[in-house]
């Protein structure tokens, strides 16, 4: 029997749908995470949420502060934090190339979704830089306008008028 190739992203457990109307990502970043027993099986569970969520950069190490993993439903006295500090796993240069551009302030790391890909825990790590409120609103209208041209383009490929 031929394997199915599965969709990329089909095992998105959380996304920060926020981030992307809050900011402008300028560019991302896969990277690991160093979890608890506990912490994997209540996300095998798609239990997670980013709100709120942002990465630091401190003394040479990345680190997930604010993801909410919920306690494991069947845990006991092992089970964890809710929200703990997490360490992302990343390469040397990207953490050093990250950091120079993170250090003027303007710049902000935020994780934009949680996914399983091939058993392990991924965080696709955004970098950032705030939008302002006019820009949240130009995008709101270019969207529309998007939307109303494939609106009337869908009219007059099945030849409706007006």
């Amino acid at each position: 029997m031929a394997k199915k190739n599965k969709k990329p992203g089909s095992n998105v457990i959380a996304t920060n749908r926020r981030a992307r109307h809050d900011y402008k990502i300028l560019e991302t970043h896969e990277c690991g995470i160093v979890l608890v027993g506990t912490e994997i099986k209540s996300l095998r569970e798609g239990k997670a949420s980013l709100v709120d969520a942002f990465a630091t950069i401190d003394e040479g190490e990345v680190w997930l502060r604010n993801l909410h993993i919920p306690e494991y439903s069947h845990g006991s006295w092992t089970n964890h934090a809710p929200r703990r500090v997490r360490k992302l796993l990343l390469h040397r240069r990207e953490i050093d190339s990250l950091l120079g551009k993170v250090r003027d302030g303007r710049r902000t790391l935020v994780p934009l979704s949680l996914y399983l890909k091939d058993g392990k825990l991924k965080v696709e790590l955004g970098l950032a830089e705030g939008k302002q409120d006019y820009d949240k609103r130009q995008d709101i209208k270019r969207r529309t306008e998007e939307r109303e041209v494939v609106r009337e383009l869908g009219r007059r490929v099945k030849g409706v008028k007006g």
